[in-house]
Formats: C-alpha cells, sequence, structure tokens
C-alpha cells in the first residue's frame, strides 16, 4: 500500500489531468474523500534461492501525509482499513504498509486487526538497509565508523529506536534527535548499553558534529537544511516524504545525501506502475512484504512501536536469500556519481576550504 507523498507529482502519475488542474492544497481536501485506488499487477519476481515466482499487487491510500496528521486517527485508520480490503478482495495474502501508513497511529497493529490477511510495516527491512547504506556510503567517503559521530533524527519512533541500538554497537559516540527530550531521555539508557557514549540533541545545529546522519523522523516536512550539515557528512534520509530539504543538494556540494531504504528487486521484475525510482528498485518496506511471500511467512511481521533487533538481523538475512541487494547510491532520486564521491571524500579530508572543484 503507498499513498501519495508528493500530492501533484504523485496524483498526476495515475491521474495526469486532475495532477495538472487541481491545486496542491485541493488534493489535500479531496485526499479524504477519495476512494482506495488499484493502481498495478506486479509480475516478474523470482527468488534467487528458490527459483520462486510470485505476484502482487499496488495498491493506494488516498490521504496524503498531512492529511493523516490532521484528521481524527479513527478516519485515517477508515481509509488505511479500506484500502487493505481492496487488497484482500484482489487476492493479496500479506498487506505491507507504505510510507506514513505505516507510521501513523499505532504503527500498523489497529489497522492488522480489522484485517482477514497479515499486515507488516517493513520498518524491520528499513533499518537494515537504512544502515548498510550508511556503512557502504561512510566506507566510500572514508569515514571509519570505529572513530565517527553518528545522529539519528527521529530516534523515539519505531525505525530510530531499533537504528540508534545498532548503530552504538559501530561507533562511539551517537546523538538523539527528535521533537521531545523526554521521550529522547526514556530511551538514552537503551542505546547506551549497546556501547555508544550517547547525547541528546537540544536542536538539528547538534548535527553540526555528526560524521553520519540517519534520518528516520515522521515529519510530513523537511526539517534539515544546509547549515545543520558539517562538510564531509553523510545523510541517509529515509523519510517519506523527505525530511533534508532540496537546499542541502542545491548549496551544500560537501555533503553526501542518500535516499534510504532502496534496494533491487530480484527477477525481472514489472511493478506496472512508476512510483518514482529507476526499473526493478522499490523501498525495503515493500521488499519486506515480498520477501515474506518469497519465505511462505504470511503473518504480521513488524508492527508497533517495538522492533527487535532480532527481527532486523532475520528479516535482512531472508532478503539476502532470496536475492535483494542494496541499490545504487541515490540522491534526491539521482544516481550519484564516482566523481560526486570523490569531491565529498576530498572535503571530508579537507573541510576549511583548500580543496577546489
Amino acid at each position: 500500500m503507498i499513498h501519495p507523498v508528493d500530492p501533484r507529482r504523485d496524483v498526476q502519475r495515475k491521474f495526469p489531468l486532475l495532477g495538472r488542474l487541481l491545486p496542491e492544497p485541493a488534493i489535500h481536501f479531496f485526499s479524504a474523500y477519495f476512494p482506495p485506488v488499484y493502481l498495478s499487477h506486479i509480475v516478474g519476481i523470482r527468488s534467487a534461492a528458490t527459483g520462486k515466482e510470485i505476484e502482487g499487487w499496488l495498491v493506494a491510500c488516498p490521504l496524503t501525509p498531512q492529511r493523516m496528521l490532521s484528521l481524527p486517527l479513527e478516519r485515517v485508520y477508515r481509509k488505511i482499513i479500506e484500502t487493505g480490503r481492496l487488497a484482500e478482495r484482489l487476492g493479496a495474502r500479506i498487506l505491507g504498509l507504505g510510507a506514513f501508513t505505516a507510521v501513523v497511529g499505532d504503527a500498523g497493529v489497529t489497522v492488522a486487526r480489522h484485517l482477514r490477511i497479515p499486515v507488516t510495516t517493513g520498518n524491520s527491512y528499513t533499518v537494515a538497509v537504512a544502515l548498510q547504506a550508511l556503512r557502504e556510503a561512510a566506507q566510500q567517503i572514508g569515514i571509519p565508523l570505529s572513530g565517527a559521530t553518528a545522529a539519528v533524527v527521529g530516534a523515539t519512533g519505531a525505525i530510530g529506536r531499533v537504528a540508534a541500538r545498532l548503530l552504538a554497537r559501530e561507533v562511539p559516540r551517537l546523538i538523539l534527535a527528535g521533537r521531545r527530550a523526554e521521550r529522547l531521555e526514556s530511551i538514552r539508557s537503551l542505546v547506551e548499553a549497546e556501547g555508544a557514549r550517547t547525547e541528546i540533541a537540544k536542536d538539528l545545529y547538534a548535527l553540526r558534529e555528526a560524521d553520519l546522519v540517519l534520518v528516520v523522523s515522521s515529519s510530513p516536512v523537511a526539517i534539515i537544511r544546509p547549515e545543520h550539515l558539517k562538510p564531509g557528512a553523510v545523510v541517509c534520509d529515509v523519510a517519506q516524504p523527505r525530511n533534508v530539504s532540496p537546499l542541502v543538494a542545491a548549496q551544500r556540494d560537501d555533503v553526501l545525501v542518500i535516499d534510504g531504504g532502496i534496494v533491487e528487486v530480484p527477477g525481472e521484475v514489472d511493478f506496472g506502475f512508476d512510483f518514482g525510482l529507476p526499473p526493478r528498485m522499490t523501498y525495503a518496506c515493500m521488499a519486506e512484504t515480498i520477501t515474506l511471500a518469497l519465505e511462505g511467512r504470511w503473518e504480521s511481521y513488524s508492527l508497533g512501536r517495538r522492533l527487535s533487533i532480532e527481527q532486523v538481523e532475520e528479516i535482512a538475512r531472508l532478503a539476502e536469500k532470496h536475492g535483494f541487494r542494496l541499490a545504487g547510491f541515490l540522491s534526491f532520486g539521482r544516481p550519484v556519481s564516482e566523481a560526486r564521491l570523490q569531491w565529498i571524500r576530498a572535503r571530508a579530508l579537507f573541510p576549511t576550504g583548500h580543496i577546489r572543484g
């Protein structure tokens, strides 16, 4: 299940005329009254381990992130459940929740109780893929994890909490950022128990001390701006919609921003719908659902806000077994060139402006 994240762009993908004619405020308003949408039939997924082929469907909940946050929660649940019932009628045996449908309210628990098929948010594999991407990007830029300071923005969420614990096993210092300091303090001891010296950010300017930044906030708008980041930093933005401002790409050529949670699907997959990624690529939340189907695990795997490290590690092993692979780096939807990596690598080594390009 997906939904419009960038309202005009995403509506145009399915309804070109509506997307062109309706102003964005109108799309937000009418999204509450539009029915669930059938998007496409997915074919061509084949396990690298077993040769098993599966099919599926893309369905869309019409609500935008802004409407999910502004409408009464019961009404939001009702629309997501209606969309889930469309998936049931199509013949789906498991439902994956994408983007805001995975984080709103109790992160899938209520939705699962009202459907006949199991439900997963895909958050466990999203954590695994985001951390893998962050590690590989750090290696490319020349940032050793053993001496790095990392930050997690949105550390109290379902993804942020377990990602922070896993990162704390690999870096000596970790900064936790979020909207509510008291909730950050409540998980600080859990994170410190994994090994890293842990600090609570007073504001996003604390990110200027971080070599690695993982962004998993549920903010519906961009919150990280150029002035928040240090030269040579690697930023992995997992959030949908993006939480890193496009101004970072425009103004900070010394920072690597990568789109997190994107993987290559095994087989010659045809999604039948353009949801904004290159061919054969998908988001990790969707890949978790596909992995469970390939494994024949018809169960609600990632639900609620208390994911375990064991879940993350298990789904990563299963996805690798069936042939999912980390996609090449994308930044704001565009491939990152080797020349770009070299430039940022140089700026990481010489951050005071001595490098010319």
